[in-house]
């Protein structure tokens, strides 16, 4: 648990600090970004086609209400804080692969419902909006990363990092008794 738990903090520290560097930000975090506002807006589109988006801005040009992605709002620090879980976690490196491919997936869609149910929130009444995007939507995402990773460790096999591998099966063999 102590290993878990060290790796764990320290995976966070170095993809936090180096998701705030100025090229991952510039090549990264904004077209990551800019990207969430245009799947947002193509979803939207699908129910109300008079919604525009332009950078990282979904627009109602009906009523001029807009919602801003901003980097933060864009579900990579959930991602880091799932990858960081998923790295620690005692496993072989092909299950944790997998978990972050369908963590990704994961965080990305619970995001564009968050940022679809922002754009109408803010429309209908901004209190609830505030509310919503600054308390209910942080701890769903964040209660969403811990889902995925407890699903994902639960069925993954786990492989004691420090333990030699098993021997193989003896097949139908019986098991000695321990004296």
């Amino acid at each position: 648990m102590r290993r878990f738990f060290v790796v764990f903090i320290l995976v966070q520290l170095v993809l936090f600090g180096i998701e705030l560097t100025q090229p991952v930000q510039q090549h990264v975090v904004l077209p990551v970004t800019a990207a969430l506002a245009r799947v947002c807006a193509w979803v939207i589109a699908l129910f109300d086609p008079s919604v525009v988006s332009y950078g990282k801005v979904l627009m109602n040009p009906k009523n001029g209400f807009a919602v801003s992605v901003e980097p933060g709002c864009n579900g990579i620090e959930a991602f880091i804080v799932l990858t960081a879980a998923i790295i620690a976690f005692p496993s072989p490196w092909k299950h944790r692969l997998w978990g972050l491919l369908i963590g990704f997936f994961a965080v990305q869609v619970l995001n564009i419902i968050r940022v679809i149910s922002l754009f109408y929130l803010g429309q209908y009444n901004m209190a609830w909006f505030n509310f919503a995007h600054e308390y209910l939507w942080q701890a769903f995402i964040m209660f969403d990363v811990l889902v995925v990773f407890l699903l994902w460790a639960k069925r993954v096999p786990r492989q004691p990092e420090d333990s030699p591998p098993s021997p193989p099966s003896q097949g139908n063999m019986p098991t000695p008794a321990v004296a």
